[in-house]
């Protein structure tokens, strides 16, 4: 890479780029299992008037090197806006070069500018690389809370209670 990152939104056209990024993401984490997006999908949820989700690209030298997706929250006690991290990704052999600190850092600058206090995602307990990557950005674990999960039958069956 010889020159800074350049991030971007995604727009039309970036649904293949989405897609590839996603999944080698998917494959990295071990959990291509669960791996269901399809371009469809990104159309529908991504590239569509009002997001469900929001996309960041990172190119490096023009190609495609890292993506995050992410939405915005809402804290009620703190009555303030955050930003939800939902992924992640730096392909590897483009990491060490600033890529997923200048994702994280338009992501921070975006925060700030719409009036969030935070940005928050998950890490995979194993992912050692990429928790020393957080902690060196002087990120936390949120201690004292535990995520849980709703889902497949126990979804459907709260559902029809």
């Amino acid at each position: 890479m010889t020159s800074a990152p350049d991030i971007r939104a995604v727009k039309t056209g970036d649904e293949e780029v989405i897609l590839v990024l996603l999944h080698e993401l998917a494959v990295y984490e071990k959990l291509t299992d669960r791996f269901r997006i399809t371009r469809d999908v990104i159309v529908r949820d991504y590239l569509c008037e009002r997001p469900v989700i929001e996309c960041d690209l990172a190119f490096a030298d023009a190609n495609p090197a890292g993506i995050a997706t992410w939405y915005w929250t809402y804290g009620s006690f703190a009555a303030a806006r955050g930003i939800y991290l939902e992924d992640l990704f730096v392909r590897p052999e483009l990491r060490g070069r600033g890529i997923g600190k200048a994702l994280l850092a338009g992501l921070a600058r975006r925060a700030l500018k719409g009036g969030a206090g935070r940005v928050e995602w998950s890490v995979l307990d194993w992912n050692k690389p990429s928790i020393d990557f957080y902690e060196s950005l002087r990120a936390r674990k949120n201690d004292g809370w535990l995520i849980y999960r709703l889902e497949g039958e126990a979804l459907e069956d709260l559902a029809d209670s």
